[in-house]
């Protein structure tokens, strides 16, 4: 049996780097991730005037609740969609005028649900140049709270942005919400708000809406420690899955764990694999079965391309469904799979909002066109386990979320 350390999650450590600056008192952040996408996120919080020290395995932040302590600043949010999404609305609690670009990559991706709502709370948030993308300039002067409704149909990010907004803001603020993808996301940021001191309750209505109904209370500081990356850990538990004989444990991530991606390994169950989870962590075992299956994956749709990847080994068609939001991510997720797999010789056919894959042998050489997206190539290193010949026109796009991706899996793999 392998085990496997994986970094920390990038879901959590964003949250908590927003959580920590807003809360009253210094956090300590254990284990946080050390990636592309979290230095950006801290690089933003320094520019804002937030106080971010880094001393070996931890990160110390000195909240502030009163909002930035620079009243002018240029924040640059790199490729992260956390970052271009979370930080707009931290200032939008300050005083002052912060203006965010991002990377042509992030300046393709939607805000526009997100620059509405924080609009119809009052804050004076403009465009630079197309609406509802990046950049954007936000004139902040704090936020009183109210009422709103939002459609979270093509990222909870928006949702989530807000929810850890509303103990900043005067009044509190009551969220309804008509749509709503990736839930397991957003219940993240319900526990780990309520770590921090938050008060927010959800109530469903009769037509199914759900409304949150978050208190101003402001955050506490406090020493919190991130979880391993549950969909980082999906490609080797993918690849446990594909070796006959082979297994992988990933400490950390067990029956505890917030992160809904770490469902995927439910789906490698209906597919044959022996998984194990505990209250310490989860093996993944092959048993040198792998079967087709439908599956929706809305909920867990960072995992799609994962699946994708494993697919074509399966003795049957594997069905992806309700995964429309991959198609606004780094890049269009699903067409990128559906490319790829097809240049390997694959047969796939997609839809709006799903993909199917048929088995096959794929057959390199082929170079992987990875479209700068980090998913891609660690979900097709997977397939690259049985396909000689696949190189990546990108390898290091990985940075985003893993920098030593590369090593890290060579080792699993050639680890008896």
């Amino acid at each position: 049996m392998t085990v496997i350390h994986i970094p920390g999650s990038k879901s959590v450590t964003a949250r908590a780097l927003f959580l920590a600056a807003a809360a009253e008192g210094t956090t300590t952040l254990l284990r946080p991730l050390v990636s592309d996408d979290t230095e950006g996120f801290a690089e933003g919080l320094a520019a804002l005037g937030y106080a971010v020290r880094r001393e070996g395995d931890a990160c110390h932040i000195e909240g502030r609740p009163a909002g930035p302590g620079a009243d002018s600043a240029d924040v640059y949010c790199r490729d992260g969609a956390t970052t271009a999404r979370f930080l707009p609305t931290l200032a939008a609690a300050g005083h002052g005028t912060y203006r965010f670009d991002a990377s042509a990559q992030m300046r393709r991706r939607p805000l526009g649900p997100l620059a509405t709502a924080l609009r119809e709370l009052g804050v004076d948030l403009r465009h630079g140049g197309q609406e509802g993308h990046h950049p954007l300039d936000v004139h902040a002067h704090g936020v009183k709270g109210g009422a709103l409704t939002l459609d979270a149909g093509q990222s909870s990010q928006y949702l989530t942005a807000l929810l850890m907004l509303g103990p900043l803001t005067a009044e509190g603020l009551d969220i309804t919400v008509t749509d709503l993808v990736s839930e397991p996301y957003v219940e993240i940021t319900l526990a780990m708000m309520r770590d921090f001191g938050a008060e927010v309750r959800e109530e469903r209505g009769p037509d199914g809406a759900r409304t949150y109904r978050v208190a101003p209370t402001g955050y506490r500081a406090r020493t919190y420690g991130v979880e391993p990356d549950a969909s980082t850990a999906s490609y080797f538990f993918a690849a446990a899955a594909l070796e006959p004989g082979r297994s992988v444990t990933v400490p950390g991530l067990g029956t505890g764990a917030l992160q809904g991606d770490l469902g995927f390994v439910d789906v490698l169950r209906r597919m044959g694999a022996d998984v194990d989870i505990t209250g310490t962590g989860t093996t993944v075992r092959s048993t040198g079965v792998l079967r087709g299956l439908t599956v929706n994956m809305r909920d867990i749709s960072d995992t799609m391309p994962t699946l994708a990847a494993l697919a074509p080994f399966a003795d049957g068609p594997v069905r992806i469904e309700d995964v429309a939001n991959t198609r606004v991510k780094e890049c269009d997720r699903l067409d990128a799979c559906a490319e790829n797999l097809r240049r390997l010789g694959i047969t796939v056919e997609t839809g709006p909002d799903w993909i199917e894959i048929h088995p096959g042998t794929p057959a390199g050489p082929v170079e992987i066109a990875t479209q700068g997206d980090h998913r891609i190539v660690m979900s097709f290193a997977v397939t690259a386990l049985r396909t000689p010949g696949i190189t990546f026109d990108d390898p290091g796009c990985v940075k985003k979320t893993f920098p030593d991706f590369h090593r890290v899996f060579d080792t699993f793999v050639h680890t008896p």
